[in-house]
């Protein structure tokens, strides 16, 4: 452990783990579910707490009209009728560009079956040291450890050289809506971090996720007599057998970074509908899904690899020769993103997070879309170090473990006192 300096000890000392756990617990009790009235509710509780610790707040209700037509708009999957960004920036000495920008979203996925909970998803519990409900992990436990970093520069008095900015966003689940916005409003940053659970690694690198939709036309019958008509079912079948080979292939020669990570490119069947009546061969069927995008892949690549293997599974088929899938592409767009080789940002994020009393993390790649390729895209050298573990987001009985959330959040505050300097 390095020799602390006495502005960074006593910023260490100002992390109030008390203040998290209670910050933590009031932020996933709003269930914040993409597209409804909580998603804004939830960032308006975050302004309210920026403010208290003394940031200067900027919270803007976000142009949805403006945000459907732009071109450069990474899309979204739910419906909105409104949005709000939140950021909130600690002074420096100095004006300009902040030395380091922490990002986290507060949108959740929709919890699930209750049933498989042990408790309402949204009345956080805390049992062994960890806290239970939806948004927890992904990423409700980033974003309350940036918040308490944020506090213990504050409560230490330490006087920043330049400014310290937390973005606080919406619509990462479906598309990355609120980053977006947020940097197309003008807040930008030296560098930043997004405290996306990493399972105590750090990541430089993300893989993209695109969101498509197929269309399978077959032909009705009778279901007594089966073989008059054409399954798109049994069509279907077909196709993503294609797709599961397509999935295989894309795999190979993956970089070093997804070590231990069997899909980082995986392709998902997440929503399938067909037929309109049990006792008819289903003449239409309609897929959607998630196909995953590699590092450094352009979008337009990865779409016309996906398009060209669903042609080819219909192309020597008797009856998809002639009816092919329709293939769309529809909700939001993740490209992929990576932090620029050689980066200082990198070896400062493993030098704080073993000061702060952890061991050095790996440097891996996250195998899903994050708001990381926005900032990365923007010229802003982003990486991700957070607590919780990706495997336990989107899922039931969802849960961080509060012992990490003080110690990124410890982490954190260390690398924004190097970043924006003390004056």
């Amino acid at each position: 452990m390095a020799d602390l300096t006495d502005a960074e000890a006593r910023v260490l000392e100002c992390v109030d783990e008390q203040w998290l756990v209670d910050r933590l617990r009031e932020l996933v009790a709003v269930p914040s579910v993409g597209g409804t009235a909580a998603e804004s509710e939830a960032q308006h509780l975050v302004a309210g707490w920026l403010t208290a610790d003394g940031a200067d707040v900027d919270a803007w209700p976000i142009d949805l009209l403006a945000a459907a037509g732009a071109e450069d708009a990474p899309g979204q999957e739910v419906t909105r009728t409104e949005a709000w960004g939140v950021v909130g920036t600690l002074a420096g000495v100095e004006d300009g560009e902040p030395g380091l920008v922490l990002c986290g979203h507060t949108d959740v996925v929709p919890a699930g079956d209750p049933t498989l909970w042990p408790a309402d998803p949204f009345t956080p519990r805390v049992t062994d040291g960890l806290l239970h409900g939806r948004g927890a992990c992904d990423m409700k436990g980033g974003l309350v450890a940036a918040l308490g970093a944020v506090r213990a520069v504050q409560a230490a008095g330490v006087r920043l050289v330049r400014p310290l900015a937390v973005h606080s966003v919406v619509g990462e689940e479906d598309g990355g809506l609120g980053a977006w916005a947020t940097l197309a409003r003008g807040h930008r940053g030296a560098a930043c971090i997004i405290p996306e659970p990493t399972a105590g690694t750090v990541m430089t690198a993300n893989a993209g996720a695109l969101t498509f939709r197929l269309t399978v036309i077959g032909l009705a019958a009778h279901g007594a007599m089966r073989d008059a008509g054409i399954s798109a079912v049994t069509l279907f079948e077909r196709v993503h057998a294609a797709l599961r080979q397509f999935e295989a292939e894309r795999q190979r020669g993956t970089e070093g970074r997804f070590v231990g990570t069997e899909l980082p490119y995986g392709i998902s069947i997440g929503l399938l509908r067909a037929g309109d009546w049990a006792s008819t061969v289903p003449d239409r069927l309609v897929a959607e899904g998630r196909y995953g995008v590699r590092v450094g892949e352009a979008v337009s690549e990865a779409r016309a690899e996906f398009e060209s293997t669903v042609a080819r599974a219909c192309a020597d088929h008797p009856w998809l020769s002639g009816h092919p899938v329709r293939v769309e592409w529809v909700g939001g767009s993740f490209a992929s993103g990576q932090l620029l080789q050689d980066s200082p940002l990198l070896p400062r994020v493993q030098q704080a997070a073993v000061d702060a009393g952890g061991p050095r993390p790996v440097e891996k790649a996250l195998p899903a879309g994050t708001d990381l390729r926005l900032y990365a895209a923007a010229g802003i050298p982003t990486l991700h170090l957070g607590p919780g573990d990706l495997r336990l987001a989107h899922a039931p009985r969802e849960n961080v473990p509060i012992a990490e959330v003080v110690h990124v959040a410890r982490a954190l505050a260390l690398t924004a006192v190097r970043s924006c300097g003390v004056a």
